[in-house]
């Protein structure tokens, strides 16, 4: 929210002298976050000049100037940039008059870029300064003719300070709004925050305006399908205002302030609603009566229904969007933007204001949908004081009728369903209780009293009403935060907390940690991915063969293209190394734990819950938890591009299947299992370069090597190596005792064994074979060869295995470890029918 201090000082005594530092150090107290300070950065001199004459030359380039002569000061009197009072300027707009007043900016002036004005040589005459547009000041986008104050209904002697005349010498702080303070979303709310902080006297803007409600137009609330129970509309004023003017102009005074809070001058009538919207925090709308059609209706939208939006953009609508509709259909989607069918253009002679009070849920909902956020929907969704319509159309009519000319008409309508605000009981001494501050009882009850609550009395407590604006007070605990917030922060002293003991992480906590350590020790970078897949994504990577997986898909999500919850990490993986190769980065190892989602199932997505203090029945919950689905904690990693860089002394060594299956035998030795690899397949894995992940002989994932065309597809190099193991399963069988090995002091015996079998023969049952055989003094075995060639028969290869032997008490003989070595090549003999390869 923006604050142009002019504005806000009109509400509430601001300390003479504020700078906008000192107005966001006030702010900041009461809770509200500091952002930025806007200004129109503009320095003068820049003055009101007549143009007194003008020639008119055309140029070899074709374009038609015109040299100007432009009184910028009295007669008699010096310039403001001391020099003569009639200065000669070269103006290429043309929509300018002999006798009219327009804003000269004179040499040694700064215009918003910034850009510096100085007497310079052009089309072949010295020009003295700058004749301004709207654009050139910053106070709008209009750049096709320079600005002359009749536009803006403004005259002024020649040589008056532009500057301070058209309102840009004000200032305005922005703050960030948090969603649950939505009354702050105005110049209202902001005065009162500021008395709230300050102590200043705050004077109620929507109290100083003259209520009168019209009747006789046709207003009909027809909400068959609320939701959570609450009508789409309990508050909906209409107001005529007939006979505007409609050449005349927004006062200059307007357009700064609105430009200063960030929002377009557009028109009168547009402006004044704007204008309204900001300073009382409640959205108005002005239709073109005269194309209206009969009354209105509020309704929700049907089937198949469209409308043609403000922005010329035609949308289908959903049947829970909430509609403002005459005889004709459609004429907007209430509270988020009008209709094109009964827009107000530079005709507009009579009106029909709306301000009415819209459920924050249905709009926040319809704005979400359609993507089209505005300033309407943004304070909607957030809760409008459903008691300040009433003002806020009586003041877009005195708006109306002061600066267009028009006239206040007895036509209107004043829909009003009251709205029960239920009090809360705050316990006496709840407050310092939960906060651990002494506040006393006065303290408490003038706190309330101050932010608009009625308080009553009791001997069990304040039973406290919250104010129309303050949707957010709902219990006692958010009533002592307005205690805390108003009274002050800096009262509840800064204390470490004591965490009680045995309180820490817990087991599976404290594994994953170490999960994430070791890997990150190993040189992988930790990453965090959107959960958010297309369901060609889940299909591709949620299974090893061509089945559709059954996945999540949310009812609103955030990118419609990807609307399924992940059911593995690697998509998310991919998508970050090739978001991290764009920027130049080629070596990358990444990994990420995180959870899926595999439902077996039906997902909750239609249960309806109640809303306010009802809690949810033990049915439904039993229906929640029961629609929940399966959400195991996965690890993911990806390699890509060179695992060692070339360097002197060192060649360059490309990722690929290995460093996966490295990261597999990290987990193994954090986590203390045995994870056995064999030969696996998947339908997004090379089919020679991949593995299964076993885990007691159970399925726990896959490692290997992405297709080249699945990689080719992601923008990604030929060669990338994956990795997705179930984290919660191997945390499961982790067990909670820690196995140490002992180190031995008897020296190790060294043998290899080569094999010779069929190539068909996965090397990991070949392995598993002899460390079976070779019985308990096999203290470690590891394949480092795989030769098909000469010497080795067709259809077979010989596998190399690298054996360690060792005795827990005693040193082995060299004949005890070959005999357990032939034992192993004899148990491969009989379970595969290996050969020794001599």
């Amino acid at each position: 929210m923006r604050i142009p201090l002019s504005w806000l000082a009109e509400y509430v005594d601001v300390a003479p002298g504020s700078t906008p530092e000192d107005v966001h150090a006030v702010l900041v107290k009461v809770g509200l976050e500091e952002e930025d300070i806007h200004r129109f950065d503009i320095a003068g001199p820049v003055v009101v000049g007549e143009v007194l004459d003008f020639v008119e030359e055309p140029q070899t380039n074709g374009k038609t100037i015109r040299w100007c002569q432009v009184r910028v000061a009295p007669d008699g009197e010096p310039a403001a940039d001391g020099g003569e009072a009639v200065h000669g300027i070269v103006c290429g707009a043309r929509n300018f008059f002999v006798g009219d007043k327009v804003v000269v900016t004179l040499p040694g002036s700064v215009l918003p870029g910034p850009f510096p004005i100085a007497a310079r040589k052009t089309y072949g005459h010295v020009s003295d300064g700058m004749i301004a547009s709207a654009r050139e000041l910053g106070l709008g986008d209009e750049h096709s003719g320079i600005l002359r104050l009749v536009e803006l209904g403004l005259d002024a002697p020649v040589g008056t300070d532009a500057i301070s005349l058209l309102g840009l010498d004000d200032v305005s702080v922005e703050v960030n709004v948090t969603p649950d303070r939505g009354y702050a979303l105005s110049i209202r709310g902001i005065a009162r925050e500021y008395a709230h902080s300050t102590g200043a006297a705050f004077r109620d803007p929507a109290a100083q305006v003259q209520v009168a409600d019209g009747d006789g137009f046709n207003v009909v609330i027809d909400d068959g399908a609320p939701i959570r129970g609450r009508i789409g509309a309990d508050v909906f004023i209409t107001r005529t205002v007939r006979g505007i003017d409609p050449s005349a102009p927004t006062p200059a005074w307007m357009i700064a302030r609105l430009v200063l809070a960030g929002i377009r001058s557009i028109s009168l009538i547009v402006d004044i609603t704007n204008y309204v919207m900001l300073e009382l925090g409640q959205p108005t709308h002005a239709y073109d009566l005269d194309k209206l059609t009969g009354g209105i209706t509020v309704r929700r939208a049907t089937p198949g229904e469209k409308i043609t939006t403000l922005d010329g953009q035609v949308r289908a609508l959903d049947p829970e969007d909430l509609l403002i509709t005459d005889e004709s259909g459609p004429i907007g989607l209430a509270g988020v933007m009008g209709g094109a069918s009964t827009e107000v253009s530079a005709a507009t002679t009579n009106v029909l204001v709306e301000a009415a009070n819209f459920d924050p849920v249905s709009i926040a909902r319809s704005a979400r949908r359609h993507k089209l956020p505005s300033e309407a929907s943004r304070r909607f969704e957030r809760g409008v004081d459903p008691d300040v319509a009433r003002a806020a159309a009586a003041r877009v009519v005195q708006l109306l009728e002061q600066l267009g000319g028009g006239r206040a008409d007895t036509l209107g309508s004043a829909h009003h369903t009251a709205v029960t605000v239920e009090p809360i009981l705050l316990p006496h001494g709840y407050a310092s209780e939960l906060v651990g501050v002494e506040f006393t009882d006065d303290e408490v009850r003038t706190t309330l009293a101050e932010i608009g609550g009625a308080i009553e009395q009791t001997d069990a407590g304040l039973i406290v009403t919250p104010p129309s604006w303050r949707p957010d007070l709902t219990d006692k605990a958010t009533l002592v935060e307005e205690v805390a917030r108003i009274v002050g922060y800096d009262r509840i002293p800064s204390v470490l907390p004591v965490a009680p003991a045995g309180r820490g992480l817990t087991r599976d906590q404290q594994l994953r940690r170490q999960t994430a350590n070791a890997l990150a020790a190993t040189g992988l970078t930790e990453v965090l991915v959107y959960p958010f897949l297309t369901q060609e994504q889940n299909d591709l990577f949620g299974s090893p063969n061509e089945q559709q997986v059954p996945a999540v898909r949310l009812t609103n999500p955030l990118d419609a293209s990807a609307p399924f919850m992940r059911t593995s990490l690697l998509p998310g993986l991919i998508d970050t190394a090739k978001r991290n190769l764009s920027r130049g980065l080629t070596d990358l190892a990444l990994f990420e734990v995180g959870l899926v989602f595999r439902p077996d199932g039906p997902v909750y997505g239609t249960e309806e819950l109640p809303v306010g203090a009802a809690l949810p029945t033990p049915e439904q919950l039993v229906r929640l938890e029961a629609g929940i689905p399966a959400q195991p904690r996965m690890v993911g990693a990806l390699f890509t591009g060179e695992s060692t860089q070339k360097q002197p002394g060192l060649t360059a060594v490309p990722s690929g299947i290995a460093d996966a299956l490295a990261a597999v035998r990290t987990l193994q030795n954090a986590l203390g299992v045995t994870l056995e690899v064999r030969r696996g397949s998947h339908k997004a894995l090379h089919p020679g370069r991949t593995a299964e992940v076993l885990l007691a002989g159970e399925h726990v994932g896959y490692a290997g090597e992405l297709l080249p065309q699945v990689a080719v597809d992601a923008d990604l190099p030929r060669v990338v190596a994956v990795l997705e193991v179930d984290l919660d399963a191997i945390i499961e069988a982790a067990g909670s005792e820690l196995h140490v090995t002992p180190i031995s002091s008897f020296p190790a015996a060294t043998q290899d064994l080569s094999l010779v079998v069929d190539v068909d023969i996965p090397a990991a049952d070949v392995l598993a074979a002899v460390v079976e055989g070779a019985g308990a003094l096999l203290e470690n075995a590891r394949i480092v060869d795989d030769y098909r060639g000469s010497g080795v028969p067709d259809g077979s290869k010989s596998l190399t295995f690298a054996l360690r032997f060792r005795a827990a008490d005693r040193t082995l003989t060299a004949s005890e470890a070959s005999e357990a070595k032939l034992a192993g090549a004899a148990r491969a003999a009989e379970r595969i029918g290996a050969a020794v390869r001599e």
